[in-house]
């Protein structure tokens, strides 16, 4: 018997821890995040089950969530690396040009990445995104690695908060406001 194996449910774990420790964050009081649905449409339902069966995208979707942290816009999106390598392409060109235009009007933008492997989550700056995206247009690696990433930005486990995110918030803040302007 074949086994039946579901592209669509991979992140599937990480995307309930992430929706657990929004629900934390708002019951704290700290933040107001939402999951964005995936706009599609259904070609073929099965009404006995009341289950879609056959759908397309509707259009490129641009990030898992968006809300605000105590009066701050931001928004993110979540993936998941089953080994030390992160592939850029893992990372859509209208991902970045939402999340480039999202802190034109101010707002904070960033990826979540979950290594699944090593059972931990990393917060990805936009900046440090960048970096990696000019070396890659620069004829360089087409990806990065575990090692190339800021230690400071892992994000441990800390009391019930299972992603602690607004830790790599606020230090992304604090990089932004020590940074010399132009």
């Amino acid at each position: 018997m074949a086994t039946w194996n579901s592209r669509g449910l991979r992140g599937s774990a990480f995307e309930e821890y992430l929706n657990r420790t929004n629900e934390k964050y708002l019951e704290n009081g700290l933040a107001l995040i939402q999951k964005i649905p995936t706009p599609i449409t259904p070609i073929q339902i099965d009404k006995a089950h009341r289950q879609i069966t056959l759908a397309y995208f509707d259009q490129k979707s641009t990030v898992d969530y968006i809300g605000a942290v105590q009066g701050i816009p931001v928004c993110f999106d979540a993936k998941e690396c089953h080994t030390d390598t992160f592939p850029l392409a893992n990372i859509h060109s209208h991902q970045i040009e939402f999340m480039e235009n999202f802190e034109k009007q101010g707002g904070i933008a960033f990826i979540l990445i979950a290594y699944t492997k090593r059972d931990t989550y990393y917060y990805l700056t936009l900046t440090l995104l960048r970096k990696f995206i000019q070396r890659k247009e620069s004829g360089g690696r087409k990806s990065f690695r575990y090692e190339e990433l800021d230690p400071a930005y892992f994000l441990p486990y800390q009391g019930g908060i299972l992603i602690p995110y607004l830790e790599g918030v606020q230090r992304d803040l604090d990089e932004r406001d020590a940074a010399p302007t132009a």
